[in-house]
């Protein structure tokens, strides 16, 4: 990682308000003996209250790797990962589920049938982490109707079971069920991929509106042309390594490094046209020379 982008990974900081997730250094391998594969090297990122975050790379770059560490669901073999000030690093399984117990940290699939229970409704589904941390069941319905109206959801949706809502609408489910423990940080991996056009734009916009609640989101995507008008910076990984971290108006208009220049080339919505398909030719040459 380049010293700019070490410097720029720690610019989300503002004044005294520290990060609300700072890895430092995180090494992930997976495997043993001569065949152990380096998922992750060296990588250093932080993201402050009310900071989206786009982490960007082709399969295989690191993003899921790096989103499975910060959860505590895959070890780190180097490094450090601190949420809210605490260090997670060596946590145990009591500690995580203590912690996830509080909802301090939410995931959100790519895939919302693999975080909702089919066999519960939309009511219960928003309810249930609240009723774990011990709220009454009146005040969990009410906070849980808040937050599908915050997701642009109608109330009518309530008794509704999963397998009787649109991908759209389920996805959407899964981000209020996320948000409803009120969480200082979200991770995304890859919640729009399999949405059409019209559901990922809805599904961007309550991403943009989040911003004013304070919420850390980090937004894991393949696609640099979703998260560009999402993200206020973007951190770039190629093959385990964070190699570009900045704003996103400054990563999308002068990328500095040759594999971020091939992500921003191959963005449909970013630059289209013959001329760019030479340039992606010339830079996975550079990269692969």
């Amino acid at each position: 990682m380049t010293t700019e982008s070490t410097e720029a990974a720690t610019a989300g900081r503002e004044g005294d308000i520290g990060p609300v997730l700072d890895v430092s250094g995180l090494d992930v391998r997976y495997g043993r003996g001569p065949r152990r594969h380096r998922a992750l090297h060296g990588v250093s990122l932080s993201v402050a209250p009310g900071e989206t975050v786009g982490v960007i790379g082709e399969t295989g770059s690191g993003k899921s790797t790096l989103a499975r560490a910060v959860l505590g669901l895959v070890p780190a073999s180097a490094g450090s990962v601190l949420i809210d000030g605490e260090d997670v690093s060596a946590y145990g399984r009591r500690q995580w589920r203590t912690l996830r117990r509080r909802g301090v940290v939410q995931y959100v699939f790519q895939d919302p049938l693999r975080s909702l229970d089919p066999d519960l409704t939309v009511e219960d589904s928003l309810t249930e982490p609240l009723l774990v941390q011990g709220v009454t069941r009146q005040e969990a319905t009410a906070r849980a109707r808040s937050f599908l109206d915050r997701v642009h959801l109608s109330g009518e949706l309530f008794e509704r079971l999963p397998g009787e809502l649109s991908g759209g609408q389920r996805q959407r489910v899964a981000v209020a069920r996320a948000l409803v423990t009120e969480p200082r940080l979200v991770i995304l991996d890859e919640p729009v991929s399999a949405l059409d056009s019209a559901n990922r734009v809805k599904v961007l916009e309550i991403l943009k509106e989040l911003r004013a609640t304070g919420v850390a989101l980090v937004l894991i995507s393949h696609d640099l042309g979703s998260v560009a008008g999402t993200a206020d910076r973007i951190a770039v990984l190629y093959q385990g390594e964070l190699v570009e971290v900045g704003a996103s108006p400054d990563v999308i208009n002068h990328p500095r490094h040759a594999y971020t220049r091939l992500l921003v080339s191959s963005a449909p919505t970013l630059r289209t046209g013959a001329a760019d398909r030479s340039e992606r030719e010339a830079l996975r040459a550079l990269l692969n020379a």
